[in-house]
């Protein structure tokens, strides 16, 4: 047989590309987004922050116990490390030529001039007609998000509708400041015009979130489930999400 040093040492040898996902963890009071990297090649947990935030490396197989046990002791040395990138984060948006806007996860750079539409996405370009005031460029952009929100929420609605087995009397808009979604019993759902900002699959976790509860109107075990049964990696989902926080 062979012994599991040497099978550890072929494995490692092997051409297997890092495994990389997104995850949240709670250290010293806050959630903490972070990337986990996963190496055969790696013998040991790394941890590194610089302007993307926390990224964790890991060797292939090794046990989530040790990871949380690395995460949990290195805890003060993550918040106040981040605490200091942020105090270098740039300031608010100007709403100027060249600002960087996110969008479904991914950025778009703001382009301010003389262009014929007042507000037009253009490859990784969102092209806003100059009209001399950045308040002006602000309402513009907002509403540009909100005309692609609506469509977007409404068409995840009906994509997982049927799969929940309800059929929700409304879909709209809201711009609460504590909540990505509600739910009435009668049946509108309402959900954050600031979704629009965020990968694809955050979007469709709160979609069958705020669905679900035309099923359950709680929090409850049996709630959970029906959420799982069109979202399965909600919890992870929910962990991120939770990292992110509403601005």
């Amino acid at each position: 047989m062979v012994n599991n040093s040497l099978m550890l040492k072929r494995l490692r040898n092997l051409d297997i590309p890092p495994s990389v996902e997104q995850r949240a963890v709670l250290l010293e009071g806050r959630h903490i987004a972070y990337t986990l990297k996963r190496s055969a090649k790696r013998r040991s947990i790394g941890l590194r922050i610089d302007d993307r935030g926390l990224t964790v490396s890991m060797p292939l197989r090794a046990a989530e116990s040790w990871l949380n046990e690395v995460l949990q002791d290195r805890a003060s040395w993550v918040v106040d490390k981040l605490d200091g990138w942020q105090a270098r984060a740039p300031a608010a948006l100007c709403w100027m030529d060249g600002e960087i806007i996110p969008y479904l996860g991914d950025i778009l750079t703001l382009r301010v001039g003389q262009f014929s539409r007042p507000v037009q996405c253009f490859g990784d370009e969102l092209r806003v007609r100059d009209e001399g005031s950045a308040a002006r460029i602000e309402q513009r952009v907002s509403a540009w998000y909100r005309q692609q929100a609506l469509p977007l929420f409404a068409a995840r609605a009906a994509h997982y509708a049927p799969m929940l087995d309800v059929k929700p009397e409304s879909v709209k808009l809201t711009t609460a400041k504590t909540r990505w979604g509600s739910c009435t019993s009668s049946g509108a759902v309402r959900l954050n015009v600031q979704l629009i900002k965020l990968p694809h699959y955050l979007i469709d976790y709160v979609v069958v979130h705020e669905l679900a509860h035309l099923r359950e109107m709680n929090h409850s075990a049996a709630f959970w489930r029906v959420v799982a049964s069109a979202c399965p990696d909600y919890a992870k989902f929910r962990a991120e999400l939770k990292a992110v926080g509403l601005r």
